[in-house]
């Protein structure tokens, strides 16, 4: 496993780090001990960041990876989990609801601090909201030793200059924008590398449209981008090679990218994921998915209040 410094935190994170959002039967139904085994296995194998949510299963991502992590040295990982978004459409950024949020995960992760919390999906309110209330939060809660390090994470890349425009942060989460079919990610590196903020980029599977299976139907994405990523993954099992090992390779590959969360509930699918992110990229496959994903390249969907979404590529 290959390590790299998270930003200004100092923390040298995997190039391959752990989503626990499966462990909230997300995607499918789970079975608690192996999803315990899973986050055994990920440390075992050399991941050191998780990264959860309480909105995940509505707590119950939280409440499988603390009797995962209970059974872990702390010294072992590094655990961030976020705050402000507690169901599809419910929010509350507030300076009292983050401090309890915090409270709650804290007993439900089995631990006494949080090394990085993020406010979650900040896109979905008015930015004034966030403003007034949760920065001071985040303030308290570094006071109290209850979080060492803070950011924010979205989907559109204008919450991040956005927030980083009114202030600093330790660490930012973006997710679906450095991937096979969507590289945008990049246009946003020179500001944080600049004020040095840690970046955690997500899904590198474009939440399953990089896969022979149907897309899922609460999936954002139009027809011509499912159409076209699925045609990349169809070439790739035509090859004798599945694309999701092209694509944690490829967003693993870039030293600019600290690290990249993958999401599983399947001690098998983890140790894989962690096998692959050490194994040489087919870099003429890389080629001939990239010519089959270029008409539709960066191409993205609306998430949130209408500010960040004003030019995006649909």
């Amino acid at each position: 496993m290959k390590y790299r410094t998270l930003g200004k935190t100092g923390l040298d994170v995997s190039v391959l780090s752990f989503g626990a959002s499966s462990l909230g039967s997300v995607f499918r139904e789970t079975d608690e001990s192996e999803s315990v085994r899973t986050v055994h296995t990920a440390v075992d194998m050399g991941i050191n960041l998780i990264d959860v949510s309480p909105y995940y299963g509505l707590t119950k991502a939280e409440t499988v990876l603390g009797k995962a992590i209970a059974e872990i040295p702390r010294d072992r990982f590094y655990l961030s989990t976020k705050a402000g978004r507690y169901g599809v459409d419910e929010f509350d950024f507030s300076e009292k609801r983050i401090v309890q949020s915090v409270e709650e995960s804290l007993r439900r992760l089995n631990t006494d601090y949080i090394d990085i919390l993020y406010l979650h999906d900040i896109e979905f309110v008015p930015f004034e909201q966030v403003a007034e209330g949760a920065y001071e939060a985040l303030d308290k809660l570094k006071r109290q030793g209850k979080i060492r390090f803070s950011g924010v994470s979205g989907l559109p890349l204008a919450v991040f200059e956005k927030s980083l425009a009114y202030r600093d942060a330790d660490s930012v989460l973006s997710y679906c924008h450095y991937s096979l079919n969507d590289t945008s990610l990049l246009d946003m590196l020179p500001l944080l590398e600049e004020k040095q903020v840690g970046l955690v980029n997500a899904s590198p599977l474009s939440m399953g449209l990089l896969s022979t299976r149907p897309v899922a139907d609460w999936h954002p994405a139009d027809a011509e981008l499912a159409a076209a990523c699925k045609k990349a993954a169809e070439h790739c099992a035509a090859r004798g090679t599945e694309i999701a090992k092209l694509a944690i390779q490829y967003s693993t590959a870039n030293e600019r990218i600290p690290t990249t969360l993958v999401s599983t509930a399947n001690p098998d699918n983890i140790r894989r994921n962690v096998e692959w992110a050490g194994e040489a990229m087919d870099e003429e496959l890389l080629g001939e998915v990239l010519d089959i994903l270029a008409p539709v390249h960066n191409r993205t969907w609306v998430s949130g209040m209408p500010e960040y979404n004003e030019n995006l590529k649909l």
